[in-house]
């Protein structure tokens, strides 16, 4: 301690104080490290991230559009992004390079047109920006790109760097897109440089839509999976290649042989997706009758199996106060239909009250007429609820009435009394058959011919399933003009919901990686200004951040240079 004293008496102190922060920089250049000292630890990779990028064996390239004259919020977003790829860069060994460019840049007005036109065919999403000028009461929009490209050897895949919920303020959202980014990033590296793809089959034979109804379904596990479909009556399910069996919609009833396909696949470990429909109740109805109708039971003949599983799908249809809304003809207007946004209480909109990284961070799923889920007793099954409703909700039993207007008086308000009724469940462990200890050694026999491997009572290992009351989750609309609209998209609105990504997320828990899943579940704090206090105290900030810094580095080198006059004086 004694050493520090002495240096600064000497008559050159500042040449080794300078001295000294040089070579502190130098060791900085070499070592690169960096503290994250965030209770959610905002700022540092997963492991599987880390171990993804160490895994890159060929060069991956990075196109960043966030660029240009940004809002502060955008600025924000920007830097979030520059300093997770350049975490990125560090675990990569060399095989990850990033940049940030402006699109269309120098270009004329004809040719800069092209680009974004190509762009947006990509996938990449144009953005009004509001951008505040130096006269607060003037405000000027710019058209922004907040998406990225990733080019891997010949193939591009198009991210969106924004997220959010229905509802969220600006503030909000980009915060909420800032914790997504890892698994934006993550996700598109992995589909991009993955060598495997997993096996995925369409269950046909049942009435399941394989038409228009479900074409961004079929080309979202086109794009993801080896997809392809299967008829249950002709086919036999083999764990060991199909991976994941995919059920959307049945409209006709499950034979038993047709079940106990199923179930003995589930014994192998196979996994399953339920999108059931309980009861039928189409929009299309109520359009065509002009009245009401009755949602009736399609009797699938799946309830046993469901049920032995650790699920029952009831029969009744949820409704909830936090729904979307329907466009409906309301009248006319100079000859052309006059088009009303009416809100629709069987149309909930739902959301996670768990923390599976399948759904949480999940912008609101938009369901249609769907039935409530009860989980019930099944040894060694775990059950998690993915999507549920809001706090509002209701069930109407069958024969249940179906109307367009179900809420007539503020009496009707009060029969809202649930609370995060279940709709989408998933299931996890050794399943047990629904037909154990049921036949004798001969059917046995029948049946290893049926499904091509032994009979078995219990599961062989650990395997997953879910389960969602609503079948329309997955399905698209098929319009007229525009042919079929992104899941989640409702004619004559622009907005998409969640429905694609929930189910994406299904299956790469499933059948993908889940390790990188987990990114998902970040939780970003957000910390906010109080902005009122900001307009209030804005003067008294800039001064102690700017005045008192400088103060205070010339108090020091006044007490100093006191501290010197005074031992010399002596």
């Amino acid at each position: 301690m004694k050493f520090i004293p002495k240096i600064l008496q000497h008559k050159y102190w500042w040449f080794a104080l300078i001295a000294f922060f040089v070579c502190i920089v130098l060791i900085s250049s070499l070592f690169h490290t960096k503290l994250d000292l965030t209770e959610e630890k905002r700022y540092s990779l997963s492991n599987a991230t880390k171990k993804m990028l160490r895994n890159l064996n060929e060069e991956v390239e990075i196109q960043v559009f966030l660029t240009g004259n940004l809002s502060s919020g955008f600025k924000k977003l920007k830097i979030t992004t520059e300093e997770l790829l350049e975490n990125y860069r560090d675990y990569s060994n060399g095989n990850l390079h990033y940049s940030f460019i402006r699109p269309g840049e120098g270009l004329g007005d004809s040719a800069k047109a092209l680009l974004y036109d190509s762009l947006v065919r990509l996938g990449v999403k144009g953005f009004n920006n509001e951008i505040n000028k130096k006269n607060e009461d003037a405000k000027t929009e710019q058209l922004i790109f907040p998406s990225a490209i990733i080019k891997y050897k010949d193939k591009l895949l198009a991210i969106d760097l924004m997220s959010g919920k229905s509802g969220m303020d600006e503030e909000s959202t980009l915060n909420y897109s800032e914790a997504l980014l890892e698994f934006k990033f993550d996700d598109a590296i992995n589909k991009l440089t993955k060598k495997e793809f997993p096996v995925v089959a369409y269950a046909l034979g049942n009435g399941e839509p394989f038409n228009p109804v479900v074409n961004d379904l079929v080309q979202s596990m086109r794009n993801n999976y080896r997809f392809g479909v299967i008829d249950l009556n002709k086919s036999i399910l083999n764990a060991d290649t199909i991976k994941a069996l995919l059920i959307v919609k049945p409209a006709t009833p499950f034979s038993e042989q047709e079940k106990i396909k199923i179930d003995q696949y589930i014994m192998q470990g196979g996994k399953v997706v339920w999108f059931v429909d309980k009861l039928y109740a189409e929009f299309d109805s109520l359009l065509r009758s002009k009245s009401d109708f009755v949602a009736f039971d399609k009797g699938l003949n799946i309830d046993d199996l469901l049920f032995k599983y650790g699920v029952r799908i009831n029969g009744d249809l949820l409704q909830d106060l936090n729904c979307a809304k329907q466009p409906l003809v309301t009248g006319n207007e100079g000859g052309k239909p006059r088009i009303e946004r009416i809100p629709f209480p069987y149309y909930p909109l739902l959301a996670s009250p768990s923390n599976n990284p399948i759904a949480k961070n999940l912008d609101n799923v938009l369901s249609v007429f769907p039935s409530s889920i009860d989980t019930v007793k099944a040894t060694g099954i775990t059950k998690i609820i993915l999507l549920a409703s809001d706090t509002l909700s209701r069930t109407i039993s069958t024969p249940a009435i179906v109307s367009l207007q179900s809420i007539k008086s503020q009496d009707d308000f009060q029969l809202f009394r649930k609370s995060h009724v279940p709709v989408a469940v998933l299931l996890e462990g050794k399943f047990n058959s629904l037909y154990a200890n049921r036949f004798t050694d001969n059917i046995k026999d029948s049946i290893q011919q049926l499904t091509g491997v032994p009979f078995l009572s219990v599961a062989q290992k650990s395997s997953q399933q879910i389960v969602v009351s609503d079948a329309d989750i997955v399905t698209n609309v098929v319009t007229q003009t525009q042919g079929p609209l992104p899941m989640g998209t409702q004619e004559f609105e622009n907005y998409q919901f969640a429905n694609r990504e929930f189910f994406l997320n299904c299956m790469d828990y499933l059948v993908g990686d889940a390790s990188i899943l987990e990114t998902r579940s970040k939780d970003y704090t957000l910390r906010l200004l109080d902005k009122t206090k900001i307009q209030e105290q804005k003067t008294m900030w800039q001064l102690i951040n700017l005045v008192v810094p400088v103060l205070l580095v010339l108090l020091t080198g006044a007490f100093i240079q006191w501290q010197r006059i005074k031992k010399y004086a002596a």
